[in-house]
């Protein structure tokens, strides 16, 4: 049976569907889902809940409003630096962004990014971190880190270079410029775009055929992927031998198998 994430407040929508499809909606339009402390441990809290529900078996990521997500609140910032006090943010990426960069990652099970409106600096890392990516033609992309004087963080340096490639990668990252969905489509940097009112049709419609699929088998396929990242060729070929004998022991293989000689669709429970 499914279970609900605990919210503190309502910074976060969460719904789960029957066909298992969990909804996370970043709920602060008034500040463009701008990430406070409220919406992160929210978010921390929901992926956790979608990482061990098994009546969950894909994840949807979205924002209220008119955008998906502007980063980090600086209001905050601002109130605090003029009180004097000097921030941490290495301690505040260590709480709060990366556990959400790390969950959406890690969390064996597909993850869609619907990109509604801007994806500014760690909201724009965040989309990154999906499994796949699908915009509004109003979407556009910002990592304007560098122009408050800050690198890109919550995985953006790590994740955007091997989406787009180092030099562009690079281009994107220094000047702090505004990629449009057409663009963004062009580089890469997301798989499909969509009109405004298609888009959550097109990406619940994507996730509910993931929700559909082999979930284990998703699962290993994104355990792999990241180790092939960060390994050489030989270590991951081993890793790959090891992750796909665990694979053909799942329920998932068997029917899979069972409905390619029967030529019929195959039934996953995600078993």
């Amino acid at each position: 049976m499914a279970t609900t994430p605990r919210t503190d407040d309502q910074t976060l929508a969460v719904d789960i569907s029957p066909a298992g499809v969990m909804t996370i909606t970043l709920n602060r339009p008034d500040k463009l889902n701008a990430v406070n402390d409220a919406l992160s441990y929210a978010l921390i809290d929901a992926l956790k809940t979608a990482r061990k529900d098994p009546a969950v078996r894909a994840i949807l990521l979205t924002g209220a409003g008119r955008g998906f997500c502007a980063g980090q609140d600086l209001e905050s910032r601002s109130i605090g630096a003029e009180k004097g006090e000097i921030p941490h943010l290495g301690q505040s990426i260590r709480n709060r962004y990366m556990p959400i960069i790390t969950l959406l990652r890690t969390i064996e099970k597909p993850v869609v990014g619907a990109v509604n409106g801007v994806a500014a600096g760690a909201g724009a890392s965040m989309a990154f971190a999906c499994d796949v990516r699908i915009a509004a033609e109003s979407a556009s992309f910002i990592q304007a880190f560098i122009k408050v004087g800050l690198i890109p963080d919550s995985g953006a340096c790590f994740m955007l270079p091997r989406l787009v490639g180092l030099g562009r990668a690079m281009e994107l990252m220094m000047s702090g410029r505004k990629v449009k969905a057409d663009e963004a489509l062009q580089m890469g940097l997301v798989n499909q775009v969509v009109p405004d009112d298609e888009l959550m049709t097109t990406a619940l419609a994507l996730a509910t055929d993931y929700a559909q699929g082999p979930t284990k088998a998703f699962g290993l396929l994104k355990r792999a992927t990241n180790r092939a990242m960060d390994c050489d060729l030989e270590t991951y070929l081993a890793y790959e031998a090891d992750v796909q004998e665990i694979a053909g022991r799942t329920a998932d293989f068997a029917e899979g198998v069972a409905a390619f000689v029967q030529k019929r669709p195959a039934n996953f429970t995600g078993a």
